[in-house]
């Protein structure tokens, strides 16, 4: 029987490698704290690349203001075998993804709204969104699992978005899973 093995529990961006989900989540806060008064967009989305021996799956959390720049990392996870079979890694990355948004507890989740709480008459927003890299289009392979990966996310009380709206997994995680 195939285990799946997860590595790497820490996340990394350009700037930072070896952060912990306690220093991720003190620099959205402090990237927030800049600008209490945004419209601020917390994402979080998984992709993934079968290479010949494993596959890499990538996490990406993006703090997005709209309109004044992000802040973003992801975290790495390796699977040693080729997991060919879509549904179960369209789920796996779904899972990954699930996990992630879990580590936003609700004293965390209350933290980021009393930020903007005090300006939420001048604009001031904040939404968490799960991004999943599959899409309902016709040609899309995907599309057959759209409604069970949907209902996984919202189950998790975040806004679920799909292709082509799912930019932080099909863009942003992309580009490290190759």
């Amino acid at each position: 029987m195939n285990r799946l093995n997860v590595y790497n529990y820490t996340f990394q961006n350009l700037q930072e490698k070896e952060m912990t989900f306690d220093d991720v989540f003190t620099r959205i806060k402090r990237f927030m704290q800049r600008d209490p008064k945004g419209d601020y967009r917390l994402i979080v989305g998984t992709d993934s690349q079968v290479h010949c021996h494993y596959v890499r799956f990538i996490t990406g959390i993006v703090i997005y203001r709209e309109h004044k720049g992000a802040w973003a990392c992801i975290r790495k996870n390796i699977v040693n075998r080729k997991m060919e079979n879509l549904h179960e890694r369209i789920s796996y990355e779904t899972s990954l993804t699930e996990e992630v948004v879990s580590m936003f507890t609700e004293e965390r989740k209350e933290t980021l709204i009393n930020i903007v709480l005090p300006h939420i008459y001048q604009g001031s927003k904040f939404t968490m969104e799960g991004h999943i890299d599959i899409g309902a289009g016709e040609r899309n392979k995907t599309r057959a699992f759209v409604n069970e990966m949907v209902n996984r996310i919202e189950s998790m009380g975040i806004e679920p978005k799909i292709k082509p709206e799912s930019f932080v997994a099909s863009s942003y995680a992309n580009r490290y899973t190759k």
